[in-house]
């Protein structure tokens, strides 16, 4: 499925804004970008196993909260950050 990647993430994915993954839950498909883009899943998920805070996930236009979400391969996924700075 299309993954959108947020400008602070595209160091990971060599300046592509656009990827590929798959995955039947948002959890799997974490683990896919992080397979393809080492180190990629530890800035959007914490410790806890949980989104961190400052990360946004879409499925469809729709923000998901949850991990375990179920995804399928027609899914579109936009990955969110939020910027802070004064």
């Amino acid at each position: 499925m299309k993954v959108i990647i947020p400008s602070p993430l595209l160091s990971y994915t060599r300046q592509q804004k656009e990827v590929d993954a798959t995955g039947a839950t948002v959890a799997e498909l974490l683990e896919d970008l992080n397979r393809s883009f080492p180190g990629i899943r530890f800035r959007m998920i914490d410790e806890q196993d949980a989104i961190r805070p400052h990360m946004k996930i879409f499925v469809n236009g729709e923000q998901v909260f949850a991990l375990n979400t179920a995804l399928t391969p027609a899914d579109e996924v936009h990955i969110l950050q939020a910027l802070s700075g004064g």
